[in-house]
């Protein structure tokens, strides 16, 4: 049997013998389907977060409604099971809040608006005291002069008083955006219950109805839970601030407790002010440093205990919020919306995590294990 010439140059293979991979036959690591996909939701989230900055005026306010709303409606279908309509539970509520939180301003703004008119003798009273520091001043200057560093350090200068103008105008929102917040949040109140009808009843499919269900009532659920465990830790943050101020002689604790009760809603940055002013009230109310640090170090303790402690074990088990998030979502939102923005923050992240929970099916392709 004569054998073709083409088939003498072929190498001989077993059969059954797999070939070798070809490096030309592998699939590209990211296609170029997936690149454009990628491209295109990058610009439209850039797209979203700059429509929420510009318009920040409509959506703050709005958002805020619809976040405050939520964790209402518990209380709106309390009341509905009382027999009393929701249209006007709506109104009670939000009348009952308003009332409580007009409460708290006013406890704060008496001794803000005394303080605010004595600042350049207050501001003299902490010049005088911050010659203490000149000995570790002139030290430290010595010691760079002899490494061959800069011959002096810049004097420091206390801020004056043109920021409280600009800072105030920046915290207060404007009366449109009153308006605009208060008729929202009375309006999703009322119609909170034909919404999730609307909502579930969009989709055809029984599956995506199932779907919506859990995940408005899931949202419903964890936000009314946030804001009650919050708004109570935060009362006990507030009253042992007010003992605090009260057992070390601070004027005014009252007013410093519900201002610490205030700033404890807003996540690691509420409670560095408040330690903050703590301290620079202090070091005006007291003769030595020493004495005016005793609050703000108490505080401190406080919210150690609290932060470290008590949130995490009712909140953390609960909701499952990663620190690095929290940091990032409040940094975000911060930046994008201020000290409302740093409200919003956590409460978001939740509605994030929820969505995420019931989006993304747990079966889901996952890495390979290195």
């Amino acid at each position: 049997m004569r054998v073709a010439p083409s088939e003498r140059l072929m190498p001989s293979k077993s059969v059954g013998e797999p070939l070798p991979d070809s490096p030309s036959e592998l699939p590209p690591v990211i296609r170029r389907s997936e690149f454009v996909a990628f491209a295109l939701a990058g610009l439209l989230l850039i797209s979203i977060v700059a429509v929420l900055y510009v318009a920040k005026a409509f959506f703050l306010p709005v958002v805020m409604a619809i976040v405050a709303g939520t964790m209402l409606s518990p209380a709106a279908s309390f009341l509905e099971r009382r027999r009393v309509p929701r249209a006007l539970g709506a109104v009670l509520i939000v009348i009952a809040v308003t009332t409580v939180v007009a409460f708290v301003v006013a406890l704060i703004a008496v001794p803000a608006m005394d303080w605010s008119s004595r600042l350049p003798e207050l501001g003299a009273q902490l010049k005088d005291k911050a010659h203490v520091f000149d000995r570790p001043l002139a030290l430290w200057k010595e010691l760079q002069t002899m490494v061959g560093g800069s011959e002096g350090l810049p004097s420091v200068q206390l801020p004056k008083i043109e920021w409280v103008q600009p800072t105030l105008e920046f915290l207060s929102p404007t009366f449109a955006e009153f308006l605009l917040f208060f008729a929202t949040l009375i309006l999703f109140i009322a119609s909170w219950r034909d919404l999730r009808r609307a909502m579930i009843m969009n989709f055809g499919e029984r599956d995506a109805r199932l779907r919506t269900l859990r995940i408005i009532n899931e949202i419903e659920v964890h936000l009314g839970n946030y804001l009650l465990t919050v708004t109570v830790i935060n009362i006990g943050v507030g009253v042992a601030a007010g003992i605090v101020c009260a057992v070390t002689g601070m004027p005014n604790p009252a007013g410093l407790g519900a201002l610490a009760a205030t700033l404890n809603f807003i996540p690691i940055i509420g409670p560095v002010a408040m330690f903050v002013v703590l301290a620079v009230v202090g070091l005006v109310a007291f003769p030595t440093i020493s004495g005016g640090l005793v609050a703000a170090l108490a505080f401190g303790g406080v919210t150690f205990l609290e932060g470290h402690f008590v949130t995490p074990t009712i909140i953390g088990r609960r909701l499952a919020l990663n620190a690095l998030a929290v940091f990032i979502a409040l940094a975000f939102w911060t930046w994008l919306w201020g000290p409302m923005g740093a409200f919003l923050s956590s409460p978001l992240l939740i509605v994030g995590l929820i969505l995420k929970e019931h989006l993304i099916p747990e079966d889901s392709p996952q890495l390979p294990q290195g």
